[in-house]
């Protein structure tokens, strides 16, 4: 019994445990960073990109692309380097569920 917690716990700590999704108050902070260029909830000013209704699949995409550096802006580029595939799929999917 002790050999299989001690398997297990190795097993946990090796990273090869699925990471926990993260909750939905950690991706709202994670978007709130977003607010400057895109607005509040992705609801963007005049002449800004908004992201709020925008699927999350071509959100990703663009993060992917701004990530990779097949896109380049302003500061984006630098930006999407930051976050993880899977933040970004968090992030996408959280301005995918906003109102226009």
């Amino acid at each position: 019994m002790k050999h299989r917690l001690v398997l297990l716990a190795a097993w946990a700590l090796s990273g090869l445990a699925q990471a926990q999704t993260p909750d939905a108050l950690q991706v709202r902070s994670w978007a709130a960073s977003c607010a400057n260029c895109h607005g509040t909830q992705g609801n963007a000013l005049p002449g800004m990109v908004a992201l709020a209704g925008m699927p999350q699949a071509l959100i990703v995409q663009k993060m992917q692309d701004f990530k990779a550096g097949r896109l380049s802006a302003t500061v984006m580029h630098q930006l999407a380097k930051g976050y993880s595939d899977e933040q970004i799929t968090a992030i996408a999917s959280y301005f995918a569920a906003q109102k226009k």
